[in-house]
């Protein structure tokens, strides 16, 4: 089918900030907190998804993360995750194989659990050695729905078990697809099949079950997919962009791959440090386009500039330093300019 409209590079990223909520937070609430977290919120970065919310929701405390309404998981990927208790089922049994060994071996991992914790938690690394396997393998239980986890950074994630969520897998992959389309935008099978860590096939199955609610579009990149009632929201006129946000390792705004790295940043020298081979830094979101990166040693950020920042700039980029919710900082950050 061709194509019935086309966009361009500055569209496709106004509608990604606008409905992640980043050109003007959303009001504290749990209706926020889950907006904030539709296509999940990375943590594999401690306190990385603490550090999103801010971005995206007013007043977050440090402690916002455990808030009764969000949940901690193995996600897309396998990685960390905070979402919505809500949306639990659409993170983890969208990624439920259909059938076959992975099948079975999640549902072998997961009962195995259930029997071993019943109502307790125990670290990771205790479970593992219980159940005689390595506690690395636990994490391919969690696309059954039944495993949720308590990561604070330095230590052990602990783990508990909850009931399996009523819906029927290939429900919830249909709906982390719609999720994917809605916060990324115009997008391809194959770019979510490798967002959400499942199979090509998979990934390709869920956009053609979905057909009927999507249209093609042409964008700089190619020709991708969009949800037909994101159509008006992407045409829609612009809203000032916020000054300032500084978005964490693996935040949603640049958790991408191939071509859609090139739309997002085009210079090849900064893709390589937005996105090296090992850890990612955060990324600073200025008026609306990513101009640097910025990494966190305790209490002191270092944020590297691609272009002249002007004193007001400057001053904007700390102050929201000084506002990152951090336990333990009080604002208190010394801010150290690399560029």
């Amino acid at each position: 089918m061709e194509a019935r409209l086309e966009v361009t590079r500055s569209q496709i990223l106004a509608f990604r900030r606008r409905v992640a909520g980043l050109d003007e937070r959303l009001p504290r609430g749990r209706r926020s907190l889950r907006r904030a977290a539709w296509a999940g919120l990375q943590d594999s970065m401690p306190r990385a998804a603490l550090l999103s919310l801010h971005a995206r929701v007013e007043a977050t405390e440090p402690t916002t993360w455990e808030d009764p309404s969000l949940v901690q998981l193995w996600g897309p990927r396998f990685s960390v995750y905070v979402v919505a208790e809500r949306d639990r089922a659409v993170f983890s049994l969208g990624r439920l194989p259909d059938e076959g060994d992975a099948r079975r071996r999640a549902e072998d991992l997961a009962a195995r659990l259930q029997a071993l914790l019943g109502g307790s938690t125990m670290t990771d690394r205790e479970a593992g050695r219980a159940l005689g396997v390595d506690h690395n393998q636990l994490r391919y239980a969690a696309p059954t729905g039944t495993v949720l986890i308590r990561w604070e950074g330095a230590r052990s994630p602990t783990i508990r078990t909850v009931p399996a969520p009523e819906v029927d897998p290939r429900d919830a992959r249909l709906e982390l697809a719609r999720r994917y389309l809605h916060i990324f935008g115009p997008s391809t099978p194959d770019a979510f099949a490798q967002w959400a860590g499942l199979r090509r096939p998979r990934g390709v199955a869920a956009f053609d079950a979905l057909r009927r609610s999507l249209i093609p579009v042409r964008t700089p990149i190619g020709d991708r997919s969009m949800l037909a009632r994101d159509e008006q929201t992407l045409g829609a006129a612009p809203v000032p962009d916020a000054p300032v946000r500084l978005l964490p390792s693996g935040d949603t705004y640049f958790l991408l791959q191939g071509d859609d790295r090139d739309l997002l940043v085009p210079d090849a020298q900064h893709r390589a440090e937005l996105w090296p081979s090992r850890v990612w830094p955060g990324a600073l979101l200025l008026h609306g386009e990513i101009v640097g990166t910025w990494r966190r040693a305790q209490g002191t950020l270092t944020i590297r500039t691609w272009r002249a920042l002007s004193p007001a700039e400057r001053d904007a980029v700390e102050g929201e330093a000084r506002s990152l919710p951090l336990p333990g900082t009080d604002g208190r950050f010394e801010v150290r300019w690399d560029g």
